[in-house]
């Protein structure tokens, strides 16, 4: 048996092992996370930078945010002055104090 390198482009985050999401998923994770309570946030890093743990922070969390357009509109205007940087969403969970989902929105 032998075994094979996993031979593919840089994998970032949960969903990065998937193929691209559409408009409509990306939306529909945003409106669940905020259903869930938990907090969005973005955050943007160099491509070079992607595997570390900092990334830059958007602007500060949309704490208590129930609009899932203003959260894209976040992610988009973070997009439009970074594109050549990688841009993820962020949902942060107070109950347990951690991050209650993570994924790159823009590659």
């Amino acid at each position: 048996m032998t075994v094979q390198a996993y031979k593919a482009s840089r994998k970032y985050e949960t969903f990065s092992y998937l193929p691209p999401m559409t408009p409509d998923q990306v939306r529909r994770q945003i409106g669940y996370a905020i259903s869930q309570g938990w907090n969005p946030a973005v955050e943007h890093t160099e491509r070079d930078n992607a595997g570390g743990n900092y990334w830059y922070m958007w602007k500060l969390p949309l704490f208590g945010e129930q609009s899932v357009d203003a959260v894209l509109a976040e992610i988009e205007s973070c997009h439009r002055e970074f594109p050549d940087q990688l841009v993820r969403f962020i949902a942060y969970d107070n109950y347990v104090q951690s991050q209650g989902a993570a994924f790159v929105v823009y590659r």
